[in-house]
């Protein structure tokens, strides 16, 4: 029995190198993405993709020429779908606006499904896979996060955002499959749902789209201009053309000339909106207590956060005042272990904090046994139109509304 504990011992110290040696490597190529870091091993890893990330645009371009010549085609399930999606991985605010437009459409009488990926969820087994393949098993349905009614899931097996999304919003049926034609089927048939929203899907050609919201990110709109792996987007910038509106999100109040020209010169016929994320409240971890975001301002917090792009949740911060002693990035969807949260809050103790904040999208990664050693709260961001030919509710009444 000690032989075999300490198998166990050594077998589990082993998986949380490999883990911390994957985290850093995606720390790195997160810094090489986005052009964080200027150094030697930077550079040349940046040299290094630069031919790969001409080899992926050259399959992008193949791939919509191939369904643009009908040798692919995109199935058509007999009811609206909105695509909700971007040109860049990950940080353009996307899950706010598929909130606010399930909630606009649940609110009209419609029967919504929301169909996700699922990103970094807990997938079937390989060895699962694998013995369905060979003994000609059907394949599992989608994952039911939410059935309208209840939660079914755990963030874990859902995933980040398709449980967040479930939680905020009673009435919408949430699913999960990478398979969004099979997903939508299912939630036809199972749900009678009447429309579909296809979450992160501007790049998923087997589902067509009635129509196409292009969140583009005001701040940071392009990167570094190259596509995967050398820079952060999924599709030329000529794709804008495929959107049906254009939402720049994070805007303030200066218009950007220059942006709103280029997305002209590929999409004359696109909306343009405007949109900017606000902190609606400051809500405890469990749910239970509701504060105002001015409760913080002024006070020493914490800020830690596993997201893309972490600028905009501390900034939010910052211009409320407040006065970040210490703050932690992890990587994106990074699911915090009771040890990693002992050690920040230990930190956090030390400088004084008097509040920890965090993500809506962090909050459903923690422990749910963990207990913490200060008031801890995640910021409720929500979404508005500032200016555009249509917002959100008039686009909705004018192509959504019941029959």
């Amino acid at each position: 029995m000690r032989i075999v504990r300490k198998i166990r011992f050594f077998y589990k110290k082993f998986l949380k190198k490999i883990h911390r040696i994957f985290e850093h490597m995606e720390i790195f190529a997160t810094d090489v993405l986005h052009d964080r870091r200027k150094t030697i091993g930077t550079v040349v890893v940046s040299w290094l993709l630069f031919p790969l990330s001409i080899l992926f645009l050259q399959i992008v371009r193949l791939r919509r020429f191939l369904y643009d010549r009908g040798v692919f085609t995109s199935d058509i399930l007999g009811c609206p779908v909105i695509v909700v999606g971007n040109l860049t991985v990950g940080g353009t605010g996307k899950t706010p606006v598929v909130e606010k437009i399930a909630r606009e459409l649940h609110e009209r009488g419609r029967k919504v499904a929301i169909l996700s990926r699922g990103y970094k969820s807990r997938g079937e087994p390989c060895w699962k896979a694998f013995i369905r393949w060979i003994t000609h098993q059907k394949e599992p349905p989608p994952k039911v996060v939410s059935d309208g009614k209840s939660v079914l899931l755990c963030s874990e097996v859902a995933g980040d955002e398709p449980f967040m999304l479930a939680g905020n919003l009673p009435g919408v049926v949430v699913l999960v499959d990478k398979d969004r034609v099979k997903a939508g089927r299912y939630a036809i048939k199972n749900f009678g749902a009447d429309i579909l929203i296809l979450d992160d899907g501007f790049q998923y050609f087997p589902l067509l789209g009635h129509v196409n919201l292009l969140l583009i990110d005001k701040t940071n709109p392009f990167g570094n201009g190259y596509l995967l792996p050398r820079g952060i987007m999924r599709e030329p910038v000529s794709q804008i053309s495929r959107a049906s509106y254009v939402l720049l999100t994070k805007a303030d109040g200066v218009v950007d000339d220059s942006l709103i020209d280029t997305i002209k010169g590929h999409n004359g016929d696109a909306k343009i909106i405007r949109c900017a994320h606000f902190p609606r409240y400051l809500s405890s971890i469990d749910r239970k207590e509701i504060i105002p975001v001015a409760t913080i301002s002024g006070k020493k917090i914490m800020a830690f956060s596993g997201i893309a792009s972490p600028d905009s949740f501390e900034n939010f911060l910052f211009r409320n005042d407040s006065k970040i002693v210490y703050k932690k990035r992890f990587v994106d969807h990074h699911r915090f272990s009771r040890k990693e949260l002992e050690n920040i809050f230990g930190v956090a103790l030390a400088k004084n904090a008097e509040f920890a904040i965090t993500t809506e999208k962090d909050a459903v990664r923690m422990p749910h046994d963990f207990v913490s050693p200060m008031p801890t709260y995640f910021l409720k961001i929500d979404i508005e139109a500032i200016d555009g030919e249509f917002a959100f509710e008039e686009a909705i009444s004018k192509f959504f509304a019941p029959t």
